[in-house]
């Protein structure tokens, strides 16, 4: 379930705001065990994904670094080629 979950700090350009809502979405289903939940938690699911989201923003504007940025694209290329020497590449 929580293998969306990416790292979010030092990229350019920045995460975005849904970058970090999707890695707290994830973060929040594994927690909670399911990925959708029942009506009656539905409000505390929505609203542990935004405490998460707001708290994950707050960390990665604090978050400081002398490295320079990471290019999405060339992390994304090695995430692939990783994936297709391990034989789980399907794309």
């Amino acid at each position: 379930m929580c293998r969306n979950i990416h790292t979010l700090h030092n990229f350019d350009p920045p995460a975005t705001s849904d970058e970090v809502t999707a890695a707290a979405l994830q973060y929040v289903r594994k927690i909670a065990g399911t990925t959708k939940p029942s009506k009656a938690n539905q409000e505390a699911f929505d609203r542990a994904v935004a405490e998460v989201a707001h708290s994950t923003q707050h960390l990665l504007d604090a978050l400081v670094t002398t490295a320079p940025p990471k290019n999405r694209e060339a992390e994304a290329e090695k995430k692939r080629a990783r994936a297709i020497a391990a034989g789980r590449y399907a794309g």
